[in-house]
C-alpha cells in the first residue's frame, strides 16, 4: 500500500519538507532504495549511501541538507529509533486470513469474541475464552480453560497449556511454550546440591542411598499482562502453586527461559538466551542482557540493567548496572578487569627487583 510523505510524517509526529505529496510503497536502506522507496538515512553516517541509491524521498537526521543529498522530499526525525517504530508499524503487512478455518478444531464450549481469526490445524480445548479481534495462526495448541484477551496475536506452533491467562494485545511469536511444568524435583534425603549450598562446597559429595528425583507438579499456571511480547522459541514455566507472572509492557526476546514462580515486573526487556531461575522476582523496567542468567529465589530491584553474559547470584538493589560472573556493579567489574590486565606487567616488574 502506498503512502504519501505528508501522511507518513503526520503519523510519526515529524516534519516533512519538499514535495510532500510524493507516494512511496515501502522503506529501504539508502544504497538499495529505488524511486518508489522511502530511504532510511536517519544519521549522517548514511549520507554517502543516499548517493548510491535512487530514492526521491528519505527520513533524514535533524539539520540534514536534504536538497544537497539529491532528494525531492524529506522527513526529519529527531529520534531515529522511535521513528522506526512508527514507520515499520505503518508499512507492515496486515495479518493473513479471517474467521475460523474449517480445518481448526474448536471445542463447542469455547467462548469466542467478535472478529476472531483461528488458523488451520489449531486446537482450542474446552472452556477456553478468546477475546475480540484476536488473531491465532495455524497449528497452535490452546489447552482447556485458557483465557486469551482482546487484540492478541498468537503465531504458528505456539503452545498454551492449562492455567494460562493472556491479557490484551499480547503477541506470541512462533513456537512459544507457555505453561509447561517447572523444573522442580526433590530427593528423599537432602541432595548434594542442598549440602553444597549449606557448606559452600566444603567437603566431599556423597553417593546417596536413593538418588531418585521426585517430580513436584506445577499447579499454578502463567499470567501475562497487557502489551507483553514473547519471542520465538521462548518458554515460560507454570508456577508450582501460584502463577508465574509477566508484567504489562514487558518484551521477551527469542530463546529466553523464565522458570516457575518467577515474577517479572512491568516494562522489562529480557534479551535472547537469558534465563531466570525459579521463584526469582524481577522489578519494573529491568533489562536483562543477552545470555545473562539470574539464579533462583533472588530479588532484582527496579531499573536494574544486567550486562550481556552476566550471572546474578545474589540480590540486586534497585537502579544498579551489573556485569560479570558473579555479577557486580559495572564500575567494580571494570576496575577488576583492569587490575587483572595489569598482573602480567606487575609480575615482570617484581621479577626485575
Amino acid at each position: 500500500m502506498a503512502h504519501s510523505i505528508k501522511d507518513i510524517a503526520a503519523a510519526l509526529g515529524a516534519e516533512a519538507f519538499g514535495a510532500v505529496d510524493i507516494f512511496v510503497n515501502g522503506a529501504a536502506e539508502p544504497a538499495a532504495a529505488g524511486p518508489d522507496d522511502l530511504a532510511l538515512a536517519m544519521t549522517p553516517a548514511y549520507g554517502d549511501a543516499l548517493a548510491q541509491g535512487k530514492a526521491c524521498a528519505a527520513v533524514v537526521w535533524p539539520g540534514a541538507d536534504w536538497r544537497a543529498l539529491g532528494l525531492k522530499a524529506a522527513i526529519v526525525a529527531p529520534r531515529a529509533r522511535l521513528a522506526m517504530a512508527g514507520l515499520t508499524q505503518m508499512l507492515d503487512q496486515p495479518l493473513p486470513g479471517s474467521g475460523i478455518s474449517p480445518q481448526a478444531f474448536v471445542d463447542p464450549t469455547v467462548q469466542i469474541g467478535r472478529n476472531v481469526t483461528i488458523g488451520a490445524f489449531t486446537v482450542v480445548g474446552p472452556d477456553a475464552a478468546i477475546g475480540d479481534n484476536t488473531w491465532i495462526a495455524d497449528q497452535v495448541s490452546i489447552a482447556e480453560g485458557v483465557e486469551i484477551g482482546p487484540n492478541c496475536q498468537i503465531h504458528s506452533g505456539a503452545r498454551l497449556r492449562r492455567g494460562v491467562q493472556l491479557a490484551a494485545r499480547v503477541i506470541l511469536q512462533p513456537n512459544v511454550a507457555i505453561g509447561g511444568d517447572g523444573f522442580s524435583f526433590v530427593t528423599a534425603e537432602p541432595s548434594n546440591v542442598e549440602k553444597a549450598r549449606e557448606t559452600l562446597g566444603e567437603g566431599d559429595m556423597e553417593i546417596p542411598d536413593d538418588p531418585t528425583w521426585h517430580r513436584i507438579h506445577s499447579l499454578g499456571g502463567v499470567t501475562i499482562g497487557d502489551d507483553v511480547e514473547v519471542g520465538a522459541n521462548s518458554c515460560i514455566d507454570a508456577g508450582t502453586i501460584r502463577a508465574t507472572r509477566i508484567g504489562a509492557g514487558t518484551k521477551i526476546d527469542s530463546l529466553v527461559q523464565v522458570g516457575h514462580n518467577v515474577i517479572v515486573g512491568d516494562h522489562c526487556l529480557l534479551c535472547a538466551q537469558a534465563g531466570v531461575a525459579g521463584s526469582t522476582v524481577i522489578g519494573d523496567r529491568v533489562v536483562v542482557g543477552g545470555k545473562a542468567g539470574v539464579a533462583d529465589n533472588l530479588i532484582v530491584g527496579d531499573d536494574v540493567v544486567l550486562g550481556g553474559g552476566s550471572v546474578v547470584l545474589s540480590n540486586v538493589p534497585k537502579g544498579r548496572v551489573m556485569m560479570g560472573y558473579p555479577a557486580t556493579k559495572m564500575q567494580t567489574h571494570i576496575e577488576s578487569y583492569k587490575a587483572l590486565r595489569r598482573l602480567p606487567r606487575l609480575m615482570r616488574d617484581l621479577a626485575k627487583r
